[in-house]
């Protein structure tokens, strides 16, 4: 998952730096947990944020942070899809 890779982890604690919005576009929300898939914020979270204070912006993505473990391990223990078989190569197809 790599939009949970870029997201700059420190913007949670460094006093002098703006608190962009954590969300990567990725908008889904997963039932089980009630987070969005993208951004790992609840529906209440995203519907606050653009009237949260950069001091209660920042509390928000510490409290962010732990639930990427979460999300991770839960994706890992996710059942995948079983891959679709290779189609037959055509008679004009070398290989």
């Amino acid at each position: 998952m790599w939009w949970l890779i870029w997201w700059p982890t420190d913007v949670a604690t460094n006093d002098t730096a703006a608190v962009p919005s954590p969300c990567i576009s990725i908008c889904r929300m997963h039932e089980p947990t009630g987070w969005c898939e993208g951004c790992l914020r609840t529906l209440d979270e995203i519907t606050v944020w653009g009237a949260l204070d950069t001091a209660a912006r920042r509390a928000l993505l510490q409290q962010i942070s732990p639930r990427r473990v979460v999300w991770r391990a839960l994706q890992a223990a996710a059942p995948r899809p079983p891959a679709a078989p290779a189609s037959p190569a055509s008679p004009e197809d070398p290989a």
